[in-house]
């Protein structure tokens, strides 16, 4: 009891949220605030120093490249960037905190920060999961209906990210003020939405966050992508092969597509010049043979007239096209 009061009154300067959980863990005799050790704590600061440091590094690269170069400003690559600057804002404007809490195995900045930190992480996360889902959908509708990127497609981006912002603000904030709230979470280096409270105002606001911020974003993923997989099936054949060990077949359709029918013309009238590509065209003659064939450059569009009969002149062979 002693040691109970003692660290209760050292807590006069520090959040009441912080104390009461502090002063319960030491009537209970242990605190899940304090289940690291100090090796524990130094591990858990190498790896967000590490993922800080990278996030940072590489977001901040993709910015960069995205502001140097104009082609890489497409619609897609705006949803990209939004990613992108999420996950830089986390890199610094959270991870900073939970990397010094681990170090000192404590959280630093007081109640206000903790709120501060759970309100960004959580509002930073959604934006990024939101923009995936709506970068799977995008992804999707291109497919089914592709169109050249025009101002449209900007627009709707630019919608898509400010939805993705808007939607993340409406599910984070409730906490502020009062559905639920931000506090101290695991070893007590970092902060978030209070998963453990067994209120109905906590859980309500946990099963509505999951359900909205989680299931539904994923699932929109799965059916985008889902459906791209259905769209592009001469890879869902190579899918199964792979599945069965064994050499992909072709389809009917490739087969058929690749066959050229072999056509012979006499007396008909070509009225334009035929464009193909790779095809060999072969000139035969009826009658006497002719000493020689002109060949034709690869630059040279073959334009055939053989409209009428055999000439009355017996010198005059009847030249006929074989497209083979």
């Amino acid at each position: 009891m002693i040691v109970s009061n003692l660290s209760l009154s050292g807590c006069a300067g520090v959040s009441s949220a912080l104390c009461a959980a502090a002063g319960e863990g030491h009537l209970s005799g242990g605190s899940h605030r304090n289940t690291l050790s100090p090796t524990g704590h130094l591990v858990v600061a190498v790896c967000l120093g590490f993922i800080g440091t990278l996030g940072l590094m590489n977001n901040l690269l993709v910015l960069v490249l995205f502001c140097r170069y104009k082609m890489l400003r497409s619609p897609i690559n705006l949803l990209l960037i939004n990613i992108s600057i999420s996950d830089l804002l986390v890199c610094v404007l959270g991870t900073p905190f939970s990397f010094a809490a681990s170090t000192q195995g404590r959280w630093l900045i007081g109640e206000g920060g903790c709120v501060w930190y759970g309100f960004a992480n959580s509002l930073f996360g959604i934006v990024s999961l939101i923009s995936l889902a709506v970068l799977s959908y995008e992804r999707y509708s291109t497919m089914v209906a592709p169109t050249e990127a025009d101002s449209s497609n900007y627009h709707k981006i630019s919608l898509g990210i400010t939805l993705s912002w808007v939607y993340s603000l409406i599910w984070t904030a409730p906490p502020l003020f009062g559905w639920s709230h931000y506090g101290p979470e695991g070893p007590g280096t970092t902060c978030s939405v209070d998963w453990t409270a067994r209120t109905a105002n906590s859980i309500s606001y946990i099963i509505c966050l999951f359900v909205f911020c989680l299931i539904v974003p994923f699932l929109v993923i799965v059916f985008c992508y889902g459906k791209l997989l259905c769209a592009i099936r001469q890879f869902y054949r190579c899918f199964k092969a792979l599945l069965r060990c064994e050499a992909p077949r072709p389809s009917s359709s490739l087969k058929s597509s690749s066959k050229v029918p072999t056509k012979a013309m006499r007396g008909a009238a070509v009225t334009g010049p035929r464009r193909t590509n790779n095809f060999l065209f072969v000139v035969a003659s009826l009658g006497r043979p002719v000493a020689t064939i002109p060949q034709l450059g690869p630059s040279v569009e073959p334009t055939i007239d053989v409209t009428g009969g055999p000439s009355s002149d017996n010198n005059k062979p009847v030249i006929v096209s074989l497209v083979a």
